[in-house]
This record gives structure tokens, C-alpha cells and sequence, in this order.
């Protein structure tokens, strides 16, 4: 049996491997991802938009994230399961941190949880480690600062490049198993890599990152509307579905659905 995928574990991949990194919010999504030998699933608070249509990350509450981390938590065998700390839930004090980052691992089943900024979080993290917490850092865009920060992309120029691998070093220092950098240029990714000793997971960071995470939506092509550069779609599952239901609705509406083999006879059970 494959050995279950820890923050102590991903720590360790540093140098040994490349980690493939998603993110779900719901038990069938997490199921599979599992199955298919993904070590890191986050239940990221981007399912504020993807899931919940919400315009940004700064609505989703604690109680949603909760909900949501415990269902990808009963599709995974596997899988460390990262749930995000939404907006709110850890900046007022470190005793709501340890609260709110509780409940993610007593109602939840997480094995982690994930804060975003620099050396500003340190106080919090080092507090929810000492308390058996794992952390995963997040530096570079960190989304539920848009309202001040906006979405532009971080480190360029010598003094944010600097700022950036000096928050880095903290965040290690304060003890993350690994963080996220999301939204530099390559070549600042590639610097904050080297600059510590735990797996940095890359979104919009270039290819030398220890790992790479993905929006998984925006992977399987589930909205046209948007498409950040950094994305790859693995597939066009949204105009599939597209067809799917027009299908299903010409055939409804036209009586050929459901047919005689879609029926059933005397004695015959649920299954086919």
C-alpha cells in the first residue's frame, strides 16, 4: 500500500522530486485526483468563485471552507489535504488562528492548513506549528490582498525580488513545510527555490519551482471567460458538457430519452 503523503513527507521531496499540485472542492473531484497519484490537493478559498460565483476570494466564510475540506477529505486515501485559511479567519489574533485552523483538523480531517503573506504571518504561523498545525506558506499574489495590492504580478524590480526572498526565509524559519509562490517572474521564482530549504509549489512562477499547483477548473477548461497565461488546459471539459446537455435536452424533448433499455423490467434490481 502507497504510503500516505504528510507535510513532513512533502517537506522531504526538496530535491527528490517534482510535486503536481491541485486544487478541489468536492468528494468526487478529490477521489479522483487521488486515484491518480496527486500528493497535494488544497481546498483552495478559489472555490469562492469557482464553486460558490462569488466575483473574488474575500467572501467564502469558515464555515463553507469547513464544509468543503471535509467533503474532498472523504474522496482522499492518500492525498495531503491543504485547506485554505479564508480571509479573516487568522489576521484578527492569534487565538482565532488557532481556532479556525483547529477546526479545519478536528471537523474537517485536514492535514494542513494554508496562510497567505510574508513575515507579517510569522507570529500566527509559528503559533499554529507549536500547537501541532502544519502550515503551507503563500507568498508573492496573495488574492485576499486585492483590495489593497490589486492583481499584478510580484518581483519585479530589485527591491520586491528582494522583499519577496527575504519573506521566504522567514516563513521557513518559522517553520512552513513547504509554501506557495504564486505570480512572479521565472527567474524570482527560481531564486526564492534556492533561497530555502522546503518545496516551493509554483502557480505563475516559472518551471523552477519544486512543484506546481493548478486551479483545477481552470485546467479541465470549465470556464472560457477567463484564463490566466500560467494555465495549461489538460482538457476542454466545458464544451463537452455543453454538448452533453443540449444532447440530453434534444432527446427529452423529442421522447427518446428514456428508452426501452432504460427501463425496467419485473425483478430486476437498480443496477444494470
Amino acid at each position: 500500500m502507497t504510503t500516505p503523503w504528510t507535510a513532513a513527507r512533502i517537506r522531504a521531496t526538496k530535491h527528490q522530486r517534482k510535486l503536481a499540485c491541485l486544487t478541489a472542492a468536492d468528494f468526487a473531484m478529490a477521489r479522483r485526483m487521488d486515484a491518480a497519484g496527486i500528493p497535494l490537493i488544497l481546498v483552495g478559498d478559489s472555490l469562492a468563485m469557482t464553486v460558490l460565483g462569488y466575483p473574488n476570494t474575500l467572501p467564502v466564510t469558515m464555515d463553507q471552507m469547513v464544509h468543503h475540506t471535509a467533503a474532498v477529505v472523504r474522496g482522499v486515501r492518500q492525498a495531503l489535504v491543504v485547506a485554505d485559511m479564508p480571509f479573516l479567519s487568522y489576521q484578527v489574533s492569534i487565538s482565532q488562528a488557532l481556532e479556525n485552523a483547529g477546526r479545519f483538523l478536528k471537523e474537517a480531517g485536514a492535514g494542513a492548513v494554508k496562510i497567505e503573506g510574508g513575515a507579517e504571518r510569522v507570529p500566527v504561523i509559528e503559533a499554529l506549528i507549536q500547537n501541532g498545525i502544519p502550515v503551507l506558506g503563500h507568498i508573492g499574489v496573495v488574492p485576499q490582498n486585492i483590495q489593497v495590492a490589486g492583481y499584478r504580478v510580484r518581483g519585479r524590480g530589485e527591491e520586491e525580488s528582494a522583499q519577496l526572498i527575504a519573506d521566504a526565509r522567514a516563513l521557513e524559519a518559522a517553520g512552513v513545510f513547504a509554501m506557495v509562490v504564486e505570480c512572479v517572474p521565472p527567474d524570482v521564482g527560481r531564486e526564492i527555490t534556492r533561497a530555502v530549504g522546503m518545496p516551493t509549489i509554483g502557480i505563475g512562477a516559472g518551471p523552477d519551482c519544486d512543484g506546481q499547483v493548478l486551479v483545477t477548473p481552470d485546467l479541465l477548461g470549465l470556464f472560457d471567460d477567463f484564463t490566466p497565461k500560467f494555465v495549461k488546459r489538460y482538457a476542454e471539459l466545458g464544451k463537452a458538457m455543453d454538448q452533453a446537455f443540449a444532447a440530453y435536452l434534444g432527446d427529452v424533448e423529442a421522447g427518446h430519452f428514456p428508452a426501452p433499455e432504460h427501463c425496467y423490467g419485473g425483478g430486476e434490481g437498480m443496477k444494470k
